[in-house]
């Protein structure tokens, strides 16, 4: 059998500072907590520990601050089967997120980029080999949109497939979904790159007219819609499951979505192998304690098919 070739992810990694609450306050109010946790987190490692944990060789490239918080996400993704050799340190604070969780499992989050702000175009062209070598690219918006579209221009260059996760929604700069073999927003991300209104049954097809090669639109639930041409786009159901904590179940899916093709699944296949993944990630706590092993993923699609 050929050498499997490995998912290269370039993102964030942050530490998540989670507190759970009956529910989310509103603006001015507060509200009293019953728990709280500190998990590794950041849309980038989030992703690069579902493919890990899924059994498929992933490397990551990114940025950690020289804090305890940088040594703990560096040593987790080490610990999860990440090859690190593409994160590097900075000479100031690792990235956070502040999360509130309610008890149905809905969330609010606020990002302090830190390290995560000073990876560059320079530290992508030291890992170009690295980039050349992969299956597939995995990216997302939480890393300076400068560097994000070097290296959509550099996979574009090089025919390496990059996978977007517009996350979280910002302007994008001209090109940078045409780079992009896959852009994987959700409903709200969706809406807003193609100035519509959440839940517009063409918000996806207006994606691919704005330039984006395939488009997976990630409905919560209710699972997602694979669109790989304006006549085709087809739903992809969710599994029903009790919510605990919807945090990462996103980025759960873009890393088995990624896994799945990879391992030669259909487009559909890969997009129902990532959404029994995003449905085992939010019956548990935290983004990267979440993430499912490939015996479970296959275990739920053998129950439910």
């Amino acid at each position: 059998m050929a050498e499997k070739k490995p998912i290269v992810v370039v993102g964030s990694i942050n530490m998540d500072l989670v507190a759970s609450t009956a529910r989310i306050p509103i603006e001015g109010e507060t509200v009293t907590g019953h728990s709280f946790e500190v998990h590794p987190g950041g849309k980038g490692a989030n992703q690069a520990v579902a493919v890990a944990r899924l059994g498929y060789p992933v490397q990551m490239i990114g940025r950690v601050g020289n804090d305890a918080f940088g040594l703990q996400s560096k040593a987790h993704l080490e610990t999860a089967g990440v090859d690190v050799a593409g994160v590097l340190t900075s000479d100031t604070a690792s990235g956070v997120a502040m999360i509130v969780v309610s008890k149905t499992g809905s969330n609010v989050i606020v990002v302090v980029p830190g390290a995560n702000g000073l990876l560059t175009p320079e530290d992508i062209d030291a890992h170009r080999d690295m980039i050349r070598a992969a299956g597939v690219v995995l990216a997302q918006l939480e890393i300076p949109m400068e560097t994000t579209l070097h290296l959509a221009n550099l996979c574009a260059r090089e025919g390496i497939d990059l996978m977007l996760d517009p996350a979280p929604a910002t302007e994008l700069p001209p090109g940078l979904l045409a780079q992009a073999a896959w852009v994987t927003p959700n409903e709200t991300e969706a809406a807003f790159y193609a100035g519509q209104s959440v839940g517009d049954d063409d918000t996806a097809k207006r994606l691919l007219a704005m330039g984006a090669e395939k488009v997976v639109l990630k409905l919560g639930s209710r699972g997602v819609c694979v669109v790989m041409s304006p006549e085709s786009q087809t739903i992809v159901s969710s599994f029903a499951v009790k919510a605990i904590d919807t945090t990462a179940a996103g980025d759960c899916f873009n890393g088995a979505f990624a896994v799945g093709l990879m391992m030669g699944m259909s487009e559909l296949e890969s997009a129902r192998f990532g959404t029994a993944a995003a449905a085992i990630s939010v019956t548990r706590a935290g983004a990267q304690p979440s993430m499912p092993s490939l015996d479970e993923v296959e275990r739920l699609l053998e129950e439910r098919k």
